[in-house]
């Protein structure tokens, strides 16, 4: 198979830095050309499922924008300019929970759309995570912090109540990583 080729880009439209729309023009491996084709440009993120030593996994009970209603979430955000992944996941733990750990594992790092960009997304485990000081309490949404049981992460993820694609994802993830590596 042969990959997919950009002939051009174009910016389109610049919001901030948040989000970027470019108008491509690709050439397919057979050779036909699509002189439109929408890419979006948005931050690199990561997200955290944080375990204690107890096996307690750290979520957010919080209402997002684009979410209907409450919703379980896991810790995450923006990966900075010139911010390693791993520096990222580390800092959004401490800024979001206080809580830090010094055992981290990859869960994989993957484009959020694999037609049109939109960033990409770097999953990480923190094991053995322990309180060091306050959250930051910054964020633009109300949120309550949730230490839930294995029990109690498997009903929550059973009821659907993780309604974002990018936390469901890490989570499981996650558990399949501790089943394999009890």
């Amino acid at each position: 198979m042969k990959p997919w080729k950009t002939l051009s880009r174009e910016v389109i439209l610049r919001f901030n830095k948040f989000l970027t729309v470019e108008n491509h023009k690709i050439e397919l491996p057979d050779g036909r050309i699509i002189n439109d084709w929408p890419w979006v440009i948005a931050p690199d993120y990561v997200n955290i499922v944080a375990v204690t030593p107890d096996n307690k996994f750290i979520c957010f009970r919080q209402t997002k924008y684009a979410v209907e209603g409450i919703t379980l979430a896991v810790v995450g955000g923006h990966i900075e300019p010139g911010e390693l992944p791993l520096q990222a996941a580390k800092r959004e733990l401490l800024e979001e929970t206080g809580f830090t750990s010094e055992e981290w594992i990859s869960l994989g790092h993957f484009p959020v759309d694999a037609n049109r960009g939109v960033g990409n997304a770097h999953f990480y485990l923190a094991l053995n995570v322990y309180k060091i000081k306050d959250p930051i309490e910054d964020d633009l949404e109300e949120q309550e912090l949730l230490l839930l049981s294995y029990n109690e992460l498997n009903q929550a993820l059973s009821k659907n109540e993780f309604k974002c694609l990018s936390w469901v994802a890490p989570m499981l993830l996650a558990l399949r990583n501790l089943n394999e590596n009890p």
